[in-house]
């Protein structure tokens, strides 16, 4: 197997497990949710426990999506599978519109209706600290391992937790200041976390459709910099590249002294496939070979 194969499978093998963990944890969460709400007849806790479940539903979908980009290229798909995992983080984002545009709306209702305070039981608001400490970690963890790996779903799956996160933030400050009889602050809380998702949700896009469009992955002035410096190449042109971070794909032309042998060539294309694999981390690179 190719070394820059050998390494995509790892990564893929890593994040599967990265997943797998954070299933398991959300899970528990579902679990300890679905629980107390039944113990103590809330209404409202077993709400939430259904909307926590998405997360989990967050974590199979990442799972499956991860199974299908670490298939090996193919007849159909000669560049591999990666863009997948790609379009599974832009499907989380429809997830954090959702939850944005509801957030809106409630908080828009209850502003032109008014309400009553927000009661919570003490079950209820231990499970919720118990749920926002839970949900920091994931995130934090989540979000470092996708740096580390490169990771799309990783880094929009931990910014949907982080989401979560501000809600749940958002209850508790809206419970106390509601207690306190100021009752308008937990819907302009709720706006401001819908901002927040807007803010999150945009980042997620803004890594993912360069991406898809098969935008630049390297500038074109920098492979040509790197490759001219290759001793041989008279000048470097037909420049092209893409992919993600993970899985770089970089195509050019490099022409040659007219009087070099064939052997000298491409030993030149060679060494210019080497640099730019090492310079500029490209997992494969087409050279193509002119005469000056």
């Amino acid at each position: 197997m190719p070394p820059a194969r050998a390494r995509a499978r790892d990564r893929n093998v890593q994040v599967q497990r990265v997943l797998i963990g954070l299933l398991i944890a959300n899970l528990g969460v579902v679990g300890a949710k679905f629980v107390i709400g039944l113990r103590t007849g809330s209404l409202s806790l077993l709400g939430d426990a259904v909307h926590s479940s998405v997360d989990a539903m967050n974590n199979v979908l990442a799972l499956a999506v991860i199974w299908v980009a670490a298939r090996e290229p193919d007849e159909d798909h000669p560049y591999g599978h990666e863009k997948f995992e790609t379009l599974g983080a832009l499907a989380i984002v429809i997830f954090l519109s959702i939850t944005g545009f509801e957030l809106v709306k409630g908080a828009i209702t209850r502003l032109t209706a008014g309400a009553a305070p927000l009661e919570i039981s003490l079950p209820e608001m231990a499970v919720l600290l118990g749920t926002l400490v839970i949900n920091s970690f994931v995130t934090v963890y989540e979000s470092r391992r996708g740096r580390q790996l490169n990771s799309e779903i990783l880094l929009a799956d931990s910014a949907h937790t982080r989401a979560d996160v501000f809600i749940t933030m958002g209850v508790v400050v809206g419970v106390l200041f509601s207690r306190a009889g100021y009752w308008y602050v937990d819907p302009i809380v709720a706006l401001l976390v819908a901002v927040v998702i807007v803010v999150l949700a945009y980042g997620i896009v803004a890594r993912s459709v360069p991406v898809l469009v098969d935008q630049h992955a390297v500038p074109s002035h920098d492979i040509q910099s790197a490759a001219e410096a290759v001793n041989g190449v008279v000048t470097a042109y037909g420049i092209r590249s893409r992919g993600a971070p993970d899985r770089r794909f970089a195509e050019l032309t490099i022409a040659v002294r007219r009087d070099a042998s064939v052997e000298t060539a491409h030993r030149i294309a060679d060494a210019v496939e080497l640099r730019l694999r090492s310079q500029l981390a490209f997992n494969e690179v087409v050279v193509h070979i002119e005469p000056c």
